[in-house]
């Protein structure tokens, strides 16, 4: 009987400090933050997981992730995402879902995605 090969999704090997490139090899920035996704996530109610108080306290601290619209979010959560602190014209940080990583090589991600099509950091 055969099995089918299991494959390793591209996220699975990004690491914090990897250099990002988009669809046209244009660098869109470094990657800041790397999120697995969660096929049953519909929403980000309940990803604080600590109740009021601990999310109290992480939006005072930081905020939660990701900082986005939720109908973005919802995409986000469910698919895996990458949090890209950005270089060059474009400053401050956009998202990018798992399933726009096009390969992974050595230090660099490459997108299928361009750089202005990026969700944004709210």
């Amino acid at each position: 009987m055969h099995t089918p090969e299991r494959r390793t999704p591209p996220i699975a090997r990004v690491s914090e400090g990897m250099e990002v490139i988009d669809g046209a090899g244009e660098v869109v920035g470094v990657v800041k933050l790397v999120r697995m996704g969660d096929q049953q996530a519909v929403t980000t109610e309940g990803q604080g997981g600590g109740g009021e108080l601990s999310d109290a306290i992480a939006g005072l601290v930081g905020g939660t992730e990701p900082d986005v619209p939720g109908q973005f979010a919802a995409r986000l959560l469910r698919s895996g995402y990458l949090k890209i602190d950005c270089s060059g014209f474009l400053t401050g940080d956009v998202y990018a879902p798992a399933d726009e990583i096009a390969e992974v090589r050595g230090s660099t991600v490459q997108l299928t995605s361009y750089r202005h099509s990026l969700v944004k950091e709210s």
